[in-house]
């Protein structure tokens, strides 16, 4: 390919993402003062055109698995890819779970009167248009596109490009559900081409058309959204989670919370990477602890000190107190009690997720308030870090700055606000 062509298909991509972003924006217009009603219709239409759209969506990720297992993917990539009747008719009960949710736009957040007579009110707006950027997993067109519109938002939707046939012919079905109930189909957009200057023509906003992007995938894809992106991001960059085990923690406790922190789903964000355990109950916890790890497969990389209580473990690097292993192995170290624990995890930390475990109320309380993580538990497994076990329905991903959307990005972080001021005639002396 020479370079004149590779300029001319750049800059036709460039035009496609242009287009798109007009569409997006004048559909964002109509979704604001779209009500409830109407978008909850929409959204139990999609999720009827989703199950009667089903023969389709599994013909068009057959090919796409195919492909994937052609190029050699890995086998947990192809389960993240792999669509089942099950799991389409998950997507479409998703979508009436969204629905059934509170609006969150139009919420009159705070309101007050001034001695002047003013009243004032912070309400509750939609974003815009959301671009959501994502790897692999074709259920997160649907889970993205009905979370923006619940919050009456447009999305440009730029899945992954192994995941391109199945992602088209779901945003298909998404968009007749629209049109059949007379919302504006370009509510739901996906880029159609693989191009990677697509996501760089999102990246630069799309001239002003998108108000904030959210990247879902690996750490090479959100590290170059949060280099590169021209508008606001909520993500995360690493979910390097910890469970703080204290000396008044039960001990049948801590088992079963690090158990499940660990090995329930090793590959999500919430996993535990790091288990820290109090230096003055090292002696009674450390070996069962580790014992309980083991026993489910989890290989163990310790400290000296832990070493010298299991002598088989692996010894610990400076790098593994940093390393989000998205797989079945723990860091294991001690520390001088909690402000031990808080110093390792504001200094190896990701500011994602914590737990502590203990039976003191004041040391869990510490915990809480001093570490400057988005999410933190006490007596609770990491693995609860999720928009849905947090009652919030679906959610779009995790964020862990501070600007905006922290912690689970649901349909309620998904709306900035307003302030409607009524008045009587003043004017301001």
């Amino acid at each position: 390919m020479t370079h004149m062509a590779r300029t001319a298909d750049a800059a036709s991509v460039e035009v496609v993402m242009e287009e798109m972003g007009r569409r997006a924006r004048a559909s964002a217009r109509i979704l604001s003062i779209t009500p409830t009603a109407a978008k909850n219709a929409a959204l139990g239409r999609m999720a009827s055109e989703i199950r009667v759209a089903m023969p389709e969506i599994l013909a068009a990720n057959a090919l796409d698995v195919a492909d994937g297992r052609a190029k050699g993917l890995s086998g947990s990539f192809v389960d993240r890819l792999t669509l089942t009747p099950d799991r389409v008719e998950a997507m479409a009960k998703g979508l009436e779970d969204i629905a059934a949710l509170a609006d969150p736009v139009g919420r009159v957040l705070a309101a007050w009167d001034r001695p002047n007579g003013l009243h004032i009110e912070r309400v509750a707006t939609p974003l815009g248009v959301v671009g959501i950027i994502y790897e692999s997993r074709p259920n997160v067109t649907a889970d993205a596109g009905a979370l923006c519109l619940k919050a009456g938002n447009a999305a440009i939707l730029r899945g992954g490009s192994d995941a391109l046939r199945s992602s088209t012919a779901i945003v298909a079905a998404l968009r007749r559900g629209l049109a059949a109930t007379g919302l504006p189909e370009d509510a739901v957009q996906l880029v159609p081409v693989a191009d990677r200057a697509a996501v760089g023509a999102m990246l630069a906003g799309l001239s002003g058309a998108i108000d904030v992007i959210v990247p879902r995938g690996g750490k090479s894809l959100v590290a170059r959204v949060q280099q590169d992106a021209r508008v606001p991001v909520f993500s995360h960059l690493e979910g390097i989670c910890h469970v703080y085990v204290d000396k008044a923690a039960d001990l049948a406790m801590a088992e079963a919370i690090v158990v499940n922190a660990k090995m329930r789903r090793t590959g999500i964000c919430g996993a535990a990477e790091t288990l820290l355990v109090d230096r003055a109950c090292a002696g009674t916890h450390v070996k069962p602890l580790v014992a309980a790890l083991r026993a489910k497969g989890c290989e163990i990389r310790a400290s000296e000190e832990v070493r010298a209580l299991v002598p088989d473990a692996v010894p610990a690097n400076e790098a593994d107190w940093s390393t989000e292993y998205l797989d079945a192995i723990i860091t294991v170290g001690l520390v001088d009690g909690v402000t031990g624990a808080i110093d390792h995890i504001e200094t190896h930390g990701s500011h994602h997720t914590e737990a502590i475990v203990t039976g003191d109320t004041a040391t869990a309380e510490r915990f809480m308030n001093e570490i400057d993580s988005a999410i933190l538990l006490w007596n609770a497994s990491t693995q609860f870090a999720d928009g849905g076990e947090f009652g919030m329905g679906a959610e779009i991903g995790i964020a862990t700055g501070k600007m905006h959307a922290r912690g689970p990005v649901g349909v309620d972080q998904l709306v900035s606000f307003k302030y409607r001021v009524r008045g009587t005639g003043q004017v301001r002396p």
